[in-house]
């Protein structure tokens, strides 16, 4: 699959037409679909027809931008008009939404193709795309497994060579776990930095839109698309934005690397361990100064996430009740009644029992004992954060604890679903930037990822250090035999 700037200059250099760059991306989503399964729609029509706009501007002498014309995947929770948004759910199976989210405005701005809808778990609730109430995504590496969750149609989509770029959101490492176990790039940007004006909340305080794509500099380029303020976003920032493929260095003189502590040991997969310490000590070869740096409530992250993410989830989902828009159960005999059904029909099983214990935190006599608490524990996460980059510029850990598992080896079991989630759940909490690189793979041929974790705001340095260590391996490279 080629890259960003690849395909660009296909564009311009009339090698290529845009309808051929983008059908070719429709044949092979055609060809892959009934294995991968990454995309609950595939937009054929738009997409060449949009294919169709670009050709004309550059027939025209028009210029064009580095993402006009690029095929695009976009999570099935971001709001398209005119284009189904499910949320992978039942609940939502009929609605069109009237109007775009703003990040998938600026891409239509930008020129970018949308070739479908991709697959997540239910509401964005799981981390292996088996909550969908429509199919089971599969890993481009080993079809048998999982591709991590819950932006999982969208990291197969790139893995498996369907789109070159596609969007997922972040609300606990949906981005980054995915993108660790289909061997790609993933990035969960600064809380704020990216509109979340039509993305469908799951939990409001933590979610956040971010790129997948092959290497770090497509990554760069797309976030470079869809940051910025947004005035209907009330959580958006007002920051400027730079260009961030100027920090695409691969000097890392100076820089101070830190090694979060508390995710080595027990319950780290042993290959996984070694492929990470081995990148480590390549960002040493790059001249990056390493240390060992503790954050002491680190492990407390999955704890305080399983109260804070189902309280605000159980609010948010309390709109899908039947009377304005989604599913609605037409036998009932009463609004009670009406509601019930709805919802009991409408959601599945992990939506549900996030619903539950959401709405069981924040019931009255149990407030402060669970969500309060929870919120102060979030608040000593973030300090221990804002400790470490007193020392050092970014922290870098392994992204997951282990590679991808079967499908179905964890579905019985929450507990041990949750806890893949262990590495990256603490950065989502703080609010801070995070990115996977691949950096590996194990005896049984399957993906490892190195988290690389920043600053608010300072995704320069994640950018700079991802690049220095991609430019000097070949992992990113390598791609799945389909």
């Amino acid at each position: 699959m080629a890259s960003i700037r690849e395909l660009h200059q296909q564009l311009i250099s009339k090698e290529r037409s845009c309808v051929e760059i983008v059908q070719e991306s429709l044949d092979r989503i055609q060809a892959l679909e009934p294995k991968l399964h990454s995309f609950l729609q595939v937009t054929n029509d738009r997409a060449l027809e949009q294919a169709k706009q670009i050709d004309a501007k550059i027939a025209a002498g028009e210029e064009i931008g580095l993402l006009a014309g690029i095929p695009i995947a976009i999570k099935d929770n971001l709001c398209t008009q005119g284009v189904p948004t499910t949320c992978a759910s039942k609940i939502l199976q009929n609605f069109v939404p009237p109007y775009e989210s703003t990040v998938t405005q600026k891409l239509i701005d930008a020129g970018a193709v949308m070739v479908g809808k991709t697959n997540l778990d239910e509401f964005a609730m799981g981390g292996s795309t088996e909550t969908s109430a429509y199919a089971k995504t599969a890993n481009p590496w080993d079809i048998s497994r999982v591709p991590g969750g819950s932006s999982g149609g969208s990291a197969a989509a790139v893995a498996g060579g369907e789109c070159p770029i596609s969007l997922g959101s972040d609300t606990g490492g949906s981005i980054r776990q995915p993108a660790s176990f289909c061997g790609i790039v993933g990035m969960k940007p600064t809380y704020g930095l990216v509109s979340r004006y039509g993305l469908v909340a799951f939990a409001s305080s933590l979610d956040q839109i971010g790129p997948f794509a092959r290497s770090v500099e497509d990554a760069a380029i797309l976030l470079n698309a869809i940051a910025g303020y947004d005035p209907k976003d009330s959580t958006s920032l007002k920051v400027d934005v730079p260009d961030y493929t100027q920090f695409l260095t691969t000097d890392l003189k100076g820089k101070k690397v830190g090694v979060i502590k508390e995710t080595f040991g027990e319950g780290l997969d042993p290959e996984v361990e070694k492929s990470v310490n081995a990148a480590i000590d390549q960002l040493k070869a790059l001249g990056a100064e390493v240390k060992e740096i503790s954050c002491p409530r680190f492990r407390y992250g999955i704890a305080a996430y399983y109260i804070i993410a189902p309280s605000e989830a159980s609010a948010n989902l309390a709109r899908y009740d039947g009377v304005k828009y989604g599913a609605r159960i037409e036998d009932a005999e009463n609004l009670m009644e009406m509601y019930t059904k709805t919802r009991s029909q409408g959601f599945g099983a992990e939506v549900k029992r996030r619903i539950m214990i959401g709405t069981y935190a924040l019931s009255a006599g149990y407030y402060d004992a669970y969500y309060l608490k929870a919120q102060k524990v979030r608040t000593l996460i973030k300090q221990d954060f804002e400790k470490a980059f007193e020392e050092v510029d970014v922290l870098v850990s392994p992204t997951a604890p282990t590679t991808a598992f079967k499908l179905g080896d964890k579905s019985q079991d929450p507990l041990s679903m949750y806890l893949i989630d262990l590495m990256t759940i603490p950065v989502n909490l703080a609010g801070l930037p995070g990115m996977s690189v691949p950096c590996g793979f194990d005896s049984q041929g399957l993906p490892i990822g190195l988290q690389i974790v920043g600053n608010v705001l300072r995704e320069d340095q994640v950018f700079q250090v991802a690049y220095a260590y991609e430019q000097a391996t070949d992992w990113h490279t390598r791609v799945p035999k389909l």
